[in-house]
């Protein structure tokens, strides 16, 4: 008999260079666990927008059944991630007269409809809108207003927005796959709830979440999100300008710059020759390690140049008293740190999932802190989904059976 668990929580990182899927319990003392998890290689994305539906999905479906059985469930639904560079973020301000002198949910409903009533393009939909604070009358920094006296209440919110089109063929990859989508949520918030502490965001802090496709950028100061963007360079870039020197395969490529490589040269000791097969397989080239070093710090100085001139434009680099946390796959690069707190003149740390307990293949990689920010997202927004049948290996394995018959 299958029974419906509602303390178990899923997330889907849909990504450019990779699909991981989590299985995520709630434990008694409120944490999250996780418990199951499945990563397959992606390649129906290209800067975190979906270009190839058919690819997506049997990177979903393995990903998904790989988590199924490692966790012992069956999964309904998911909390997915979305990124791109179709992302665009802005801050509104909000107003409504309190009914009864004292603020209940309803004015807070009231006034944060009035802050995202906003000019939206007809191609983006709203994905988040984000309370930064509220003010009652003349006081402001006001954080949970309900229940308090005044005749005036005001909201200031972060307002992100993403392309329709993008978010529908999200939903229509997971759909296909036989799975609802619990909620579409902004890879770089999701995020901040793995690696980032209360106290860092109310410090002042900034979160940039390197993948594969492109770098997120969440800035948090008074304890609220205050900033947001996408800059469309990331790990894959710095494969390809690697591939493109050495006239190889990006799968090559991608090898010797997490095996050899380091974002910065002058940490480079040794001068190592490295051999690279050529794209035709037939012969390969050479290259020392400090030369295929400086490819990849020309690449990561790009980078964070473009992050620091965000920072700059955005008015908040001078308030991040907390420094910087970088994480994401392509934040594992030797010397990026080092880098980062070179180009951009702030102290600067790598983020690692630590905000949940269970798989330390999990805890220990930054690659994973979107999935795992996603399952604490979800723990907080768990609408009741039902996301979950436990023991239910006979539908598990009907659904296995149907995915074999499609595909070979």
């Amino acid at each position: 008999m299958s029974i419906k668990d509602e303390h178990l929580i899923v997330a889907l990182d849909i990504g450019t260079s990779k699909v991981a899927a989590f299985v995520g319990e709630v434990a008694q003392d409120g944490g999250v666990n996780v418990i199951g998890m499945g990563v397959q290689p992606s390649r129906g994305l290209k800067r975190g927008v979906v270009v190839n539906i058919e690819a997506t999905v049997k990177a979903i479906l393995r990903a998904v059944e790989e988590a199924e059985l490692m966790a012992g469930c069956h999964i309904h639904s998911a909390f997915t991630g979305i990124a791109g560079s179709h992302i665009h973020s802005l801050n509104s301000h909000g107003i409504v007269a309190v009914r009864d002198r004292e603020v209940t949910k309803q004015d807070v409903d009231r006034v944060i409809d009035a802050a995202k009533a906003v000019a939206v393009p007809a191609d983006q939909k709203i994905l988040h809108v984000l309370p930064q604070e509220y003010m009652i009358d003349s006081q402001d920094g006001v954080r949970d207003p309900i229940g308090m006296s005044g005749v005036r209440l005001e909201a200031k919110v972060h307002i992100v927005t993403g392309a329709v089109s993008a978010a529908q063929n999200i939903v229509k990859c997971v759909e296909r796959c036989n799975l609802k989508v619990g909620d579409i949520v902004l890879e770089q918030l999701a995020s901040s709830y793995a690696v980032l502490s209360d106290d860092e965001k109310d410090l002042g802090i900034c979160l940039v979440d390197i993948g594969g496709g492109t770098t997120d950028i969440a800035v948090f100061v008074d304890g609220a999100i205050r900033h947001t963007a996408v800059i469309p360079i990331a790990g894959d870039h710095v494969s390809s300008d690697i591939a493109s020197a050495l006239r190889t395969s990006i799968a090559h490529a991608e090898r010797v710059k997490m095996q050899y490589g380091s974002a910065m040269a002058t940490m480079i000791e040794s001068d190592a020759i490295i051999n690279v097969p050529t794209v035709s397989q037939t012969s390969t080239r050479e290259i020392s390690q400090r030369a295929l070093s400086q490819v990849i710090e020309a690449r990561y100085e790009e980078l964070l140049s473009l992050v620091k001139l965000d920072l700059q434009r955005s008015g908040f680099l001078d308030d991040l008293s907390g420094g910087i946390v970088f994480t994401g796959g392509s934040s594992k690069m030797v010397g990026c740190i080092e880098l980062a707190e070179q180009v951009i003149g702030l102290p600067a740390r790598l983020g690692k999932p630590t905000m949940l307990g269970g798989l330390p293949d999990v805890l220990n990689n930054p690659a994973f802190s979107t999935g795992a920010g996603l399952l604490l997202y979800g723990q907080r927004n768990q609408k009741g989904l039902g996301t979950l049948e436990l023991n239910n290996p006979a539908g598990l394995w009907e659904r296995m059976k149907s995915w074999f018959q499609g595909n070979f």
